[in-house]
């Protein structure tokens, strides 16, 4: 028997994971050269070099490590708390007639007031502790997760409605296995949007008086004009993004496997 290779198999012969890394890469190399030829003075931003030592440092010392820790938990929790109080919301208003007259016009008014303008209630409300960086992130991430949630089950397929009444399931069986599995990919979505919130919020948050962090690395940094250590703390909000999106990739893969999907030319 013949193996048939797809077309677009074929024509790369680059494995894929260094074409996802060659951006990147070349991003560092271009910075790299300017940093040394002079053209990007270190008073503006620290070359790559300075950076990397300088990152090396703060591991060395475990602030990084510490700092990091704060700033992962303090994102998650608020996901946690936001996302619940979203995904709730979205299936009450979604399975819901009553649910969604009396759920889905305060939702929609609140999520166009800017998460940032509510710093100084939240100050009010909890003070300069914790808790106002955690609600910041809670209230940025319930929206994207409602939103997408809410949309999966009102767009899932009527036909499949028809089809799962014409079997007889009952009304719990038809929200378990068909209403919430067709809404799961918008969810997953939502979820990925959410992160991404997170992390802004989490950027804001840590400028509440915060004193661990990486907010508060960098709000340091600032105030001595060490642009290394801020790149340092850019870089880790970005890894940190970077880790949590590939397991929410990966679930996709795992919760999706059922929905064939189009992966690229």
């Amino acid at each position: 028997m013949q193996t048939i290779t797809p077309a677009s198999a074929r024509r790369g012969s680059i494995p894929r994971w260094v074409r996802r890394f060659s951006g990147p890469v070349l991003l560092v190399l271009i910075w790299h050269v300017a940093s040394v030829s002079g053209v990007l003075p270190g008073e503006i931003l620290a070359g790559p070099a300075t950076v990397i030592s300088s990152a090396v440092k703060l591991f060395a010392t475990g602030e990084l490590q510490e700092a990091m820790w704060i700033s992962l938990r303090r994102a998650l929790s608020g996901l946690a708390i936001g996302g619940t109080i979203g995904v709730t919301l979205a299936v009450v208003a979604g399975l819901f007639r009553l649910g969604e007259d009396l759920i889905d016009a305060p939702m929609q008014m609140l999520r166009t007031v800017p998460n940032v303008a509510l710093i100084p209630l939240l100050i009010i409300w909890f003070g300069i502790g914790e808790t106002p960086k955690v609600a910041l992130i809670a209230l940025g991430t319930a929206f994207p997760l409602y939103l997408n949630v809410y949309a999966g089950i009102r767009n899932v397929d009527s036909t499949l409605i028809e089809a799962g009444r014409t079997l007889g399931l009952s009304r719990l069986a038809m929200i378990r296995h068909v209403i919430l599995p067709g809404a799961l990919p918008n969810a997953l979505v939502g979820l990925r949007y959410a992160l991404g919130i997170a992390w802004l919020a989490l950027v804001f948050g840590e400028q509440i008086n915060a004193t661990a962090g990486i907010g508060y690395l960098m709000a340091n940094a600032r105030e001595f004009f060490q642009t290394d250590v801020i790149v340092v703390c850019l870089a880790v909000y970005a890894l940190l993004g970077l880790a949590v999106d590939f397991m929410v990739r990966t679930l996709e893969k795992v919760f999706l496997a059922w929905r064939p999907a189009f992966n690229g030319t």
